[in-house]
C-alpha cells in the first residue's frame, strides 16, 4: 500500500501504531466498535490532513475472505468523497490480496454500499472464520445488516 493524495490536502496511507489513538477517538466518535482494531491494524488505511487523522476505513482479513470494518470520517469532513475514497482503497487492497469476498455489518449504512457491489445476505450466509471476528462475536448487534461483496480475483460462489 502507498500514499494517496486527494484534493484538500488529503492523502491516504496505511495505518501506524503509532496511529491507534486517534484511530481509536474517531471510531469511538463515530459510535463504532474498536474491539479488534488493534490486531487488524495493517489492514487499515487513515486519511490525513496536516497532523489531523480524519478518516479510516478497515479491512480485518480472515483467510481468503476480509471483513470490511470501521469506515469512520469526521463531521466536518463528510460529504466530499472521503468515505467513498476510503472504502474504494480497501476494496482494491482486498483485491490486490488475492481476497476471495468482502463481508461487513451495518446499523446505518445498508444503502450507501451497494454502489459499491455488495449486496444484502443472511448472517448464516458468511463464512465460519468471518463469524468468528470481534465485530461479528460481540462488537456489532444481532440486528446489524450483514452484507457481501465478491472480489474482482473471485471466480467462485462467495456465500459459505
Amino acid at each position: 500500500m502507498s500514499n494517496t493524495f486527494l484534493d484538500g490536502g488529503v492523502s491516504l496511507r496505511p495505518a501506524e501504531h503509532a496511529d491507534l489513538a486517534a484511530l481509536e477517538r474517531l471510531l469511538t466518535l463515530s459510535n463504532l466498535p474498536i474491539d479488534g482494531v488493534r490486531d487488524a491494524l495493517n489492514g487499515f488505511v487513515v486519511a490525513q490532513s496536516g497532523d489531523d487523522l480524519v478518516g479510516v476505513a478497515g479491512l480485518e482479513v480472515c483467510c481468503d475472505n476480509a471483513l470490511l470494518r470501521s469506515v469512520a470520517v469526521l463531521p466536518g469532513w463528510r460529504s466530499h468523497g472521503l468515505g467513498r475514497a476510503l472504502v474504494t482503497r480497501v476494496i482494491s487492497d482486498a483485491e490486490a490480496r488475492g481476497i476471495r469476498a468482502l463481508y461487513l455489518l451495518t446499523t446505518t449504512a445498508e444503502r450507501y454500499f451497494p454502489s459499491f457491489g455488495f449486496q444484502q445476505i443472511a448472517r448464516e450466509d458468511v463464512p465460519a472464520h468471518v463469524r468468528e471476528t470481534a465485530e461479528f462475536q460481540s462488537a456489532c448487534p444481532a440486528s446489524a445488516t450483514v452484507m457481501c461483496r465478491a472480489c474482482a480475483t473471485s471466480a467462485a460462489p462467495v456465500a459459505g
